[in-house]
């Protein structure tokens, strides 16, 4: 693990951006510049990140950056590793050059996932990093492939029939894992250490690299903007949200979570599951409750852990 003494001091996503007070997602970015090691590129695709931190003629990033479109983060990321190897090749230049991608979860889950798929299975050297607040935010709050079954969004409203989303949330990392890769990782924002940790590793290894970080926003979740971290934290207690990695396949558990809380502890805090706490949709929470059970034993399985 890192510790605080190893960190740059050095703010490589500078304040003065526009994100919102208590984003998730802006914390996520600060950690993550946190873990560079050495010439790094950004590369953004459409998205809250982008839209706050880049408002031209202004920018957030310190560093090398490229915005580019919703759904081709992975694609350009790819190109970028390309060119470099081929300059190296003709002697233009030397020297490692990391290439990070990041994305939110609708540009990742949902529109991004041909170009994110196509960049693993062609072995693509370089980290994507999913900052995944469960919905499209920046565009009105819509449900995407990451919004969690039961939550309210302006495409899934919750009504007298219907709970909110009737979905469950993607497997992004089994989906990733599925093609070989030789690292892959959950992470919060609430456990820094863990997250710049597995970041680095990531930055480290040869090939792909997916880290899909949860960043609450308390504008979508509908939660008090001081309590960002307190939610990525409950996340993991109530094991809503696992964090493990995955190193050339084998699944390693990183917090054990040996007294699980309630996922309604999760749920009760945010506007946007607010109507499963009334009494027609109590059947619902037993049933997301039901769901986590069984997600946190399936990765306590893959991670070769018996309770």
């Amino acid at each position: 693990m890192v510790t605080l003494r190893e960190l740059t001091t050095e703010e490589r996503y500078a304040q003065g951006h526009r994100m919102c007070t208590g984003c998730g997602a802006a914390i996520g970015m600060r950690m993550a510049m946190k873990a560079l090691r050495g010439p790094t590129i950004v590369v953004n695709a459409t998205g809250c990140v982008e839209v706050t931190s880049t408002p031209f003629p202004y920018t957030a990033w310190r560093i090398p950056y490229a915005h580019i479109a919703f759904e081709n983060a992975a694609a350009v990321a790819s190109g970028i590793e390309g060119a470099y190897k081929a300059m190296e090749r003709k002697g233009v230049r030397k020297g490692k050059v990391d290439i990070i991608a990041i994305a939110g979860d609708g540009g990742t889950f949902d529109i991004g996932i041909q170009a994110l798929s196509g960049a693993l299975e062609r072995g693509h050297d370089f980290v994507y990093l999913c900052y995944d607040n469960e919905a499209y935010m920046n565009t009105g709050i819509q449900r995407s492939g990451a919004t969690p079954k039961g939550a309210s969004t302006t495409t899934s409203p919750a009504g007298k029939v219907i709970p909110g989303k009737p979905e469950w949330k993607k497997d992004l990392i089994g989906i990733c894992v599925a093609h070989g890769i030789p690292y892959a990782a959950t992470a919060t924002i609430a456990y820094w250490n863990d997250y710049i940790t597995k970041l680095r590793k990531a930055l480290e290894v040869e090939g792909p690299a997916v880290v899909h970080v949860l960043t609450p926003c308390p504008l979508g979740w509908r939660h008090d903007p001081s309590q960002t971290i307190r939610l990525s934290r409950l996340a993991v207690q109530t094991c809503y949200f696992p964090l493990y990695e995955v190193v050339n396949g084998k699944y390693s558990l990183s917090m054990k979570v040996s007294k699980p809380l309630p996922v309604v502890e999760f749920l009760k805090e945010q506007g946007r599951f607010g109507h499963l706490l009334r009494p027609e949709f109590e059947k619902e929470v037993d049933i997301i409750q039901e769901g986590v059970n069984q997600n946190w034993q399936r990765i306590l399985g893959l991670c070769g852990i018996s309770e």
